[in-house]
Parts: structure tokens; sequence; C-alpha cells
């Protein structure tokens, strides 16, 4: 059976069917190894152009995607809130138009406000990543959660999972 196609944007994983699920695992399997070469790239994303938004401090989730989209050989920019014209009062779909006039392809955007991640991909024409939105998902994290489980037991099916910590105010929570 092939999995539905998947929508221009993931910024959650409530409406993934779970063959579109297994889709994206299955085809970031093989890019694992990519990480254990001696020149870590492959062409995947040459001549695409991706913005890491980040309104939040992060070390982890802002290193992973920017590591992920050079060693997929994309274009990357890395826009802190700190130094944009957020600190002026750009909003946020202003911020994202202006980028999109540069003819960018993709958002990866981790912002403090639950629901930001779509409501910024209602409103440009460009790929939108939820890196994380306030208490709302951390998609991203949720699917490599499945992959580490699935490369540890072998499927996901049946799984217990047991989530220890603050799961009231985690986004990651809400992805698995």
């Amino acid at each position: 059976m092939t999995a539905p196609p998947l929508g221009k944007d993931l910024v959650g994983l409530e409406d993934l069917s779970a063959d579109q699920i297994r889709l994206i695992l299955d085809t970031a399997e093989p890019f694992k190894e990519v990480s254990e070469r001696p020149i870590k790239k492959v062409p995947a994303l040459r001549g695409k152009t991706i913005v890491n938004l980040f309104f939040e401090a992060s070390t982890r989730t802002r290193i992973s995607f920017e590591f992920a989209e050079k060693r997929l050989s994309a274009d990357t920019v890395n826009v802190a809130a700190s130094g944009s014209s957020v600190q002026k009062g750009e909003t946020l779909v202003d911020t994202a138009r202006n980028l999109e006039a540069m003819r960018i392809d993709m958002v990866v955007i981790r912002h403090p406000s639950s629901g930001a991640a779509e409501f910024l991909g209602n409103r440009i024409r460009s790929n939108v990543i939820n890196a994380g939105d306030g208490k709302h998902e951390h998609p991203t994290q949720g699917l490599l959660d499945l992959l580490t489980i699935r490369d540890k037991h072998g499927r996901i099916e049946g799984i217990k999972v047991c989530l220890v910590g603050d799961v009231l105010h985690s986004r990651v929570a809400r992805s698995n």
C-alpha cells in the first residue's frame, strides 16, 4: 500500500497517517549512514535554500537542523529573532514574506507561541517545518524518537513508552 502524499508543511504529527509516518522514517533511514562517511555530504537538497528562523534559544535542535541541511547540500541561512527586525516590531508573516521575496524554498521555525508554525504555513508559499512551537509540538523530535525506537526494537507498533519529566509543559510529549 502506498502512503498518501505528504502535505506542504510538517507542523505536527497528529494529521499524519501511520503510512505517512512510516514513509518519513523509511526515507530518513538511509541518510543515517551519511554521518559515518569521511565526506558527510549528499546532493539531495542541492539548489534549495532553507532559512532557520529561531525565535527561541536552541542548541541541539538548531544545530541538528543545520547539520542535516548542510549534509543534504542545501544552502542555509540562520536567523535569530534577537538580531532581526522582529525586535523593531516586524511581524512573523512580514519576516517570512521578506525572506520569500529572496526565493527561499523552506522555513524551519522555532517559536514560543503554540501554533506559530501552522499559522506561518497557512500564509506563505514556502514549505514550513516546525522545530518546536510553544507548548504545542516538536514533530521532528517525535519522528526522531520513533526512528530510534524502530532501530532498537525493529518496529514501532505495540511498543509501550514511558515519558518522564514535565510532560504538562513538554511539546515533545505532545509529539509522541
